[in-house]
């Protein structure tokens, strides 16, 4: 079959090979026939090395296909059922689990260094237990969440990684109250995403910053009441909200730079959420008497901040009843031979998300 492989860490293009076969089936485990994939910059940042993935491997977490093979004791899902692929699979038994906070859980992270693919007899890996570059792959069955069948596959696929992170990150991890002020701190996929999240809870300002011209108008589309630069940031910031800062900032760039940045448009006792994957070695400073005196709470959210497949139904609802619009969010569709531009898009700015169709 088809699939795109990073040979070494920090390389900057995929190879697209049709000699590779996904491996691992038994007990436990799930064969996918993957029909999408969303192309996410936790791609990007697992292929460059800020995230740590061993190599080679098939990079790719946002999928969404049919269950075409069980293994003995799967009985999550049958053969015929749609599925989004989970890069974080829940265990269901440990104390974040059981405590409503799945996303936390440690048990998917253990599945980076396993073998998922063979390419010309060589063993490779699947970015975190996953992989969805790929025209099939086999995951534990945790790993394939059943989806309804009037689901279309692309928002499916959407709901797997980027809009989960950001829409969570509004009800789960900020908990925002109607008529707040806001600010997003990147307007990319997951940045849009919490855009539109704001905008459903009933946020009063919506601030879009983002360098790229190109993505002000789509925030605007999507909810924002607001886009600026970031050089523009500190003056939307006094216009807005007379100097006093805003109530909720989102950061989805996962940068030290734009976390202190975030928290410097943040009020005195308002909420800096961090919802960009960094880099471990990036540090952000702060000054001990800021963070007494300032009284803002700094809050990480991963994967939407709490339960994972409750957040999957959740946001179900929201686009049937529309107040999610998760197909206008798909700017690009690209085979999986042309996987390599979906990374130039991304770069340039030009792309708030591609979907690379598989089947």
């Amino acid at each position: 079959m088809r699939a795109a492989i990073l040979h070494e860490t920090g390389q900057d293009k995929l190879e697209v090979r049709d000699d590779v076969e996904a491996v691992g089936m038994g007990p436990g485990r799930v064969r996918v026939k993957l029909h999408v994939t969303g192309v996410c910059h936790s791609d990007l940042s697992a292929m460059t090395g800020v995230l740590p993935q061993p190599a080679p491997f098939v990079p790719g977490h946002e999928g969404a296909g049919e269950v075409v093979e069980v293994g003995d004791g799967v009985t999550s899902v049958a053969v015929g059922d749609k599925v989004v692929i989970c890069w974080a699979p829940p265990c269901g038994a440990c104390n974040f689990c059981t405590g409503g906070q799945s996303n936390l859980c440690l048990s998917g992270f253990m599945n980076a260094g396993t073998q998922n693919f063979t390419f010309g007899g060589t063993p490779a890996f699947g970015f975190t237990g996953t992989g969805t570059f790929t025209e099939e792959v086999v995951v534990a069955a945790p790993c394939a969440i059943k989806v309804p069948s009037d689901v279309p596959y692309e928002v499916a696929s959407l709901i797997g990684c980027g809009v989960t992170t950001g829409v969570g990150a509004v009800f789960n991890s900020a908990k925002i109250e109607p008529g707040a002020s806001c600010a997003v701190v990147g307007a990319g996929g997951v940045g849009i995403a919490v855009i539109q999240a704001l905008r459903a809870a009933g946020a009063a300002e919506i601030v879009a910053i983002d360098p790229a011209q190109s993505k002000h108008e789509w925030a605007k589309k999507f909810g924002a009441t607001h886009a600026v630069t970031p050089d523009e940031a500190q003056a939307a910031k006094n216009d807005l909200t007379a100097g006093q800062g805003f109530d909720y900032v989102f950061e989805v760039v996962g940068k030290s730079f734009t976390a202190r940045s975030a928290y410097e448009l943040t009020r005195r006792g308002g909420n800096v959420v961090i919802v960009g994957a960094g880099a471990m070695d990036d540090n952000v400073q702060f000054n001990m008497f800021e963070l007494f005196f300032d009284q803002k709470q700094i809050i990480g959210s991963i994967y939407g901040g709490g339960d994972i497949v409750r957040e999957y139904n959740r946001i179900i609802r929201m686009w049937r009843a529309g107040r999610l619009d998760l197909e206008a969010m798909i700017t690009h569709r690209l085979d999986l031979a042309n996987i390599n531009e979906a990374f130039d898009l991304m770069k340039s700015g030009e792309s708030i998300r591609t979907i690379v169709t598989l089947a």
